[in-house]
């Protein structure tokens, strides 16, 4: 069995790697793929605290795990408001309260996190977790900067809280320089770090990996043994084979052409959303990631223009009020540039700028 990568390289797996991959395997996943893991987290992030690694079916599979392994029904989370959707949709079912802790445009404002903890009500416990996407975040595009994140975790030392690290868009950064990232700076063991091959890799491969304190890493193991046994293992093998044919600088190397592809993406939309929407919206060009969070001007509510209007034009875009965690009506819609061409990211935006002219103009209704 072999492929051939982007730039002509030919993987072939062989009989006894093929073998391998379509047998059980450990719950962790293949040791020499944890080892490869171990290496980059030292080269990237350098944590110092006892540490482990665990694959999974995707890093929000991990993620899930560990929603579970740490709330109680009734409990009450620190989260970053708006935040990625797919994480509210696990946690509702949950019966959580969620405390939202403001962003602006550079993420979570650890004032507004240390006034939330510091008039926390004496009768009731503390949260045990702040979940958050610090980097080109799901649906803003923010990163949190350095001197916030060292903030951020000063405050969960003070108020013993860990932090769940969910960073699938890191090495998607557009600065030649990435900003560390919270597990780069643990020392206590306070860090459940969530890593993703899907945006460098391959997203239908399904495969990510949490690094943490080895007994909350250990939990994840043993809820992974019931639920999925472990990673597919051709996922796993493919993957490791790429790998090692890149090397920790390959791979490097591989990252940033694909944070340069989708830097020059924001900026064909960025220059097509000047073009049409100057005037009538409003948004930060991200520094990461694969989304533009857009404000409609003089829009309260922008659900019906986009999950009506938008759609019925082919246009799609999420309504802003399915990121908050305590749902209200807002302004914003998330775009993405990830994988739209220049001409219908052009085209895309002349509709929603003609959509919102109409909108302020006659207000909601049927549109033909």
């Amino acid at each position: 069995m072999s492929f051939r990568m982007h730039n002509g390289e030919k993987i072939t797996l062989g009989e006894a790697n093929l073998r391998r991959a379509l047998q059980y395997s450990g719950t962790a996943g293949f040791p020499e793929l944890i080892d490869w893991l171990r290496k980059l987290q030292w080269e990237e992030h350098q944590p110092d605290c006892d540490y482990d690694i665990c694959l999974g079916n995707g890093s929000q599979d991990l993620l899930t795990k560990a929603f579970d392994m740490l709330i109680d029904e009734g409990d009450s989370i620190l989260i970053e408001k708006p935040t990625y959707v797919g994480a509210l949709s696990y946690l509702r079912p949950l019966n959580v309260k969620f405390i939202e802790v403001e962003c602006d445009s550079n993420g979570i404002n650890p004032k507004n996190l240390a006034d939330i903890l510091a008039n926390w009500p004496k009768d009731k416990p503390y949260p045990k977790i702040l979940y958050t996407v610090p980097t080109g975040c799901n649906p803003t595009g923010m990163i949190i900067p350095l001197y916030r994140k060292e903030q951020i975790y000063e405050l969960a030392q003070k108020y013993n809280f860990l932090i769940l690290e969910d960073d699938p868009y890191y090495y998607l950064q557009f600065s030649p320089h990435r900003i560390p990232s919270f597990f780069s700076m643990d020392i206590d063991g306070r860090v459940l770090r969530f890593d993703s091959f899907s945006k460098v890799i391959s997203a239908g491969m399904r495969l990510g990996w949490v690094s943490g304190p080895r007994p909350l890493i250990h939990r994840i193991i043993l809820h992974s043994q019931v639920v999925n046994l472990h990673p597919s293992g051709l996922s796993q093998m493919i993957t490791y084979l790429i790998l090692t044919r890149w090397g920790i600088g390959g791979f490097l190397a591989h990252v940033d052409e694909i944070a340069t592809f989708y830097q020059e993406k924001r900026d064909i939309f960025c220059k097509s959303a000047q073009k049409y929407l100057n005037g009538i919206a409003e948004w930060n060009v991200p520094n990461a990631g694969l989304f533009v969070w857009i404000k409609l001007l003089d829009i309260n509510d922008s659900t019906f223009l986009i999950k009506n209007k938008a759609m019925f034009k082919g246009v799609l875009l999420i309504p802003g009020h399915d990121f908050y965690p305590n749902s209200v009506p807002t302004s914003y819609v998330r775009a993405s540039f990830s994988t739209a061409t220049p001409k219908e990211i052009d085209e895309a935006l002349k509709l929603l700028g003609e959509m919102i002219r109409d909108e302020r103009n006659y207000g909601e209704g049927e549109y033909a």
